[in-house]
């Protein structure tokens, strides 16, 4: 996996959240009751809750949303409360419209059963940072409209203000099929000398990609470059019906987390890619859950005999071209995948990006081509689905290896 500390995190990510859900949900399903989006200002980048994170080397981020949900369940920072529906100057206006028109007390219990009392944030924790700026935004709306307190909103608050917040926390996602993603990541950007514990912005974008096209993965092996969190991974194993799925990073406590939230989302961990030559068909008949492993690969020790072994159809990657170093490590990787299976149809590979550094793309566009790597960039696509950092241009190349 590409080294870490040859540059800066970018900007974090805008996080948001969605209570109420819109009068026609978008392919992925939110849990928040009344429209409220969270955006981290600029003074709270450090938040770990709140930044996207290098994916197993990368550099962009991910949140998964489901069926129309546009945000992860909780995990920020101190949330400004906006209105999707009537943008940013009218989102105060909005909330505390409904406050006002409606039974007070029920639309916030709506809006705490669909956020910090949803069972997914009650078995599996998000950030206390996170839930307590949440919280306070929520009381101090419902105060300004002067309503009668409710005991079961500073009662959360309560439970969440003497809590100490964990070096870890997780993130949950709801995906269009109604199944969801749920993350253990870290609060820290850099941890243990690695970005590839936290989830970043590209590798929503290509998750996002995957749901919308599922045929590119159905009953196909598919090899993950980098796969840090695993974000990305999870979701196209739980929406797009891959034959198999082989998570893949460097890093020792990245490979650690990354088995803990495979088998966190009900799958199996197959010990190495050996088991799969010897039973290369599907667990199931009907191929419900895809053959699962994770595995080692350093790009620029692993051999063309090693990464033939793994036999892949689809080679993905999201975030890692952030350096010079990388880049170069990477193109390595994909020459040494072309030469495995000439005697079959070559794989596709799927490169997702933030453009931050335009150098950087073109050193990688420039080193595909004296490869001999053809290349096109896949067409972009609504980001509906998942809170991105704002005005950050993402791209995805199709590589013929």
């Amino acid at each position: 996996a590409p080294p870490p500390e040859l540059c800066a995190p970018p900007p974090r990510a805008p996080a948001a959240l969605d209570p109420a859900p819109s009068p026609t949900p978008a392919p992925c399903a939110r849990l928040w009751p009344p429209r409220i989006t969270a955006l981290l200002p600029p003074s709270l980048l450090g938040n770990a809750a709140a930044s996207p994170h290098h994916g197993a080397g990368g550099e962009s981020g991910c949140r998964a949303p489901a069926a129309g949900f546009r945000a992860p369940l909780l995990g920020g920072a101190r949330p400004a409360l906006l209105s999707l529906a009537g943008g940013r100057q009218g989102a105060r206006k909005s909330l505390e419209e409904k406050l006002r028109d409606s039974s007070g007390s029920e639309l916030l219990l709506d809006i705490l059963q669909k956020t910090v009392k949803h069972p997914l944030c009650v078995k599996h924790p998000p950030s206390v940072k996170y839930s307590r700026s949440f919280l306070s935004e929520l009381i101090r709306k419902h105060e300004a409209v002067h309503t009668e307190p409710l005991d079961e909103l500073y009662q959360a608050l309560a439970e969440v203000l003497t809590a100490e917040d964990p070096t870890h926390c997780h993130r949950s996602y709801l995906l269009p099929s109604g199944d969801s993603v749920t993350l253990c990541e870290s609060t820290a950007i850099v941890s243990h000398g690695t970005t590839g514990l936290v989830t970043w912005n590209a590798a929503l974008y290509l998750a996002e990609w995957a749901v919308e096209n599922p045929a590119v993965f159905a009953h196909r092996m598919v090899l993950e470059l980098g796969s840090g969190a695993g974000l990305t991974g999870l979701a196209i194993c739980k929406t797009c019906r891959p034959r198999a799925y082989i998570f893949s990073d460097c890093h020792s406590h990245v490979l650690e987390q990354l088995r803990g939230n495979v088998l966190l989302n009900g799958f199996s961990l197959e010990p190495s890619i050996d088991t799969w030559a010897q039973h290369p068909g599907p667990h199931t008949p009907e191929a419900e859950r895809p053959w699962v492993t994770v595995a080692r690969l350093d790009w620029d020790t692993v051999t063309a005999p090693q990464l033939a072994a793994f036999q892949p159809d689809v080679v993905l990657a999201a975030d890692v071209l952030y350096c010079p170093e990388t880049v170069l490590s990477l193109v390595g990787v994909l020459r040494k995948l072309s030469t495995c299976r000439k005697d079959q149809r070559a794989p596709d590979a799927y490169i997702a990006f933030t453009v931050r550094n335009p150098e950087t793309c073109q050193l990688f566009t420039t080193e595909l081509g004296q490869a001999g790597i053809p290349w096109e960039e896949v067409p972009c696509h609504d980001q509906k689905l998942f809170p991105y950092e704002e005005h950050s241009e993402m791209a995805i190349l199709k590589l013929t290896l």
